[in-house]
């Protein structure tokens, strides 16, 4: 048995400690003492729960994530781990590593959506989620090893071999279509070249260079405005439809051939009618935002839809028990389970959305057929970390003593014969979480209303935000 040094133990700033990862702002709130530290916790875990610490390593392309991956890989080191260099590339590249190489763990170091001075991480052990408490836990690490033993690096280029599996579920595949895709600048873009080449069709790259200024757009597909330009090109070249992707290519946001944006909504349901196709009455999975539109669209095609709480580690931890085939978010993250190992890859679902196109309607014929709804987006109100949850409960003990048994799975759901309504309290910043849905427009403002009354009742000014 080795014996066991002291090691350094850092104090991070409790703010970067995230339900999913670790973030915060470089030089403010998270540094490479941070990432060193972070790097021996987490080899230490690993080799805790695993016969072996062979962990994956690879880093979006912010301007400091760098010197953060070296940190990390000396922290990793110092605990003894074997670690994999994978280089730039987007996260879901790292899981494709972790999974082919049979890892025991990996780390991306990536910012994501964010902007440009904030950086983090995002890990896995045994090609499961690492999030929670278990990020919690990293604090207190077991002392480091006195001898542990030697340390390998090596580096391995896997960007290749990412794209080719990517590509294999389009080969001979319908229909070639013409395609815009923005990786906005981030990670994706180091991908986006290997990948077209590989794909039949016609293809334009938008903003494929990988710079951590982002000078372009900000990279998050889910903001209309950062759409604007991809659906602009899709107009222009009369292209079939365009892809984005978010700053570490797990997110996407899609326009149809006529520049409009689709609704996340919508494009789960396609995705349902692609996954049921060959895998009747199979479960899918969508998240506690997600339009009633998408569950009872899955039960017309014979699937089983399930409820699940908002969080992509939440989901692919679900999607990975089994517990699901297929499972969306609203916020653009996409887990596959039939043909794919199910962590969230938007490359994967952008191809796997060419595929379901490749025969029969148009994107936008396949929206124009599902029924119409009209909600609100996703509307963030501010609320003290320390009084959200408290909030939510609140409101949801008005609503029970009103007589209403809501959906209590995350935060509040409740069905009304309008249509229905959800608050539930943000697992990532200082902000409670809303989106209101009815089957008549002119039901909308009344239902936003009523959620409004009850937020004010429960001490939170919300009539701006939830107007309509």
């Amino acid at each position: 048995m080795k014996r066991q040094g002291s090691g350094a133990r850092r104090r991070f700033d409790p703010s970067i400690l995230r339900a999913y990862d670790i973030r915060g702002i470089v030089g403010e709130t998270l540094g490479c003492a941070d990432a060193r530290a972070l790097g021996q916790a987490f080899a230490i875990r690993v080799s805790a729960e695993r016969a072996s610490c062979r962990i994956v390593v690879g880093r979006d392309g912010r301007l400091t994530s760098p010197a953060l991956e070296r940190a990390l890989v000396k922290g990793l080191r110092e605990a003894g781990a074997h670690v994999i260099r994978v280089g730039v590339g987007p996260t879901p590249m790292v899981h494709f590593a972790d999974h082919r190489l049979a890892a025991d763990g990996s780390v991306m170091v990536t910012g994501s959506h964010n902007p440009p001075e904030h950086n983090g991480f995002k890990l896995s052990l045994g090609r499961a989620p690492f999030f929670g408490e278990s990020i919690q836990e990293l604090t207190h690490p077991a002392p480091l090893p006195r001898n542990p033993g030697p340390s390998v690096v090596e580096d391995l280029g896997v960007r290749a071999a990412y794209a080719a599996s990517l590509a294999d579920g389009l080969a001979g595949k319908g229909r070639p279509l013409r395609v815009a895709w923005d990786a906005g600048n981030g990670a994706a873009g180091a991908l986006l070249q290997h990948l077209t080449a590989r794909l039949p069709g016609e293809h334009h790259i938008l903003n494929g260079a990988v710079d951590g200024r982002f000078p372009a757009h900000h990279p998050d597909p889910s903001k209309p405005e950062n759409l604007s330009e991809l659906a602009a090109a899709v107009r222009t070249d009369r292209l079939d439809l365009g892809v984005a992707f978010d700053g570490d290519g797990d997110r996407l946001g899609v326009v149809d051939g006529a520049g409009q944006i689709v609704s996340p909504d919508h494009l789960l349901c396609v995705f349902a009618a692609d996954v049921l196709t060959d895998s009747p009455g199979a479960a899918l999975l969508a998240d506690v935002k997600t339009s009633e539109t998408v569950f009872r669209h899955i039960s017309e095609l014979g699937g089983r839809p399930r409820l699940g709480p908002t969080g992509h580690a939440h989901m692919r931890a679900r999607v990975r028990r089994g517990e699901a085939l297929f499972a969306g978010e609203l916020s653009g993250h996409i887990f596959f389970a039939d043909e794919h190992p199910g962590y969230d890859d938007a490359l994967y679902a952008a191809v796997r959305l060419l595929r379901a196109l490749s025969s029969g309607p148009t994107l936008a014929q396949r929206c124009a057929a599902l029924p119409r709804t009209f909600s609100t987006p996703e509307i963030r109100i501010p609320c003290p970390d320390s009084r959200k949850f408290e909030v939510v409960r609140s409101v949801c003990d008005a609503v029970i003593r009103r007589g209403v048994s809501p959906n209590t799975l995350d935060g509040v759901r409740v069905c009304t014969e309008q249509g229905w309504w959800l608050l539930r309290a943000s697992n990532t910043e200082a902000a409670v979480v809303t989106r209101c849905e009815t089957y008549r427009e002119a039901d909308l403002p009344e239902l936003c209303a009523a959620v409004r009354g009850l937020l004010i009742d429960a001490g939170v000014s919300a009539a701006e935000a939830l107007g309509v």
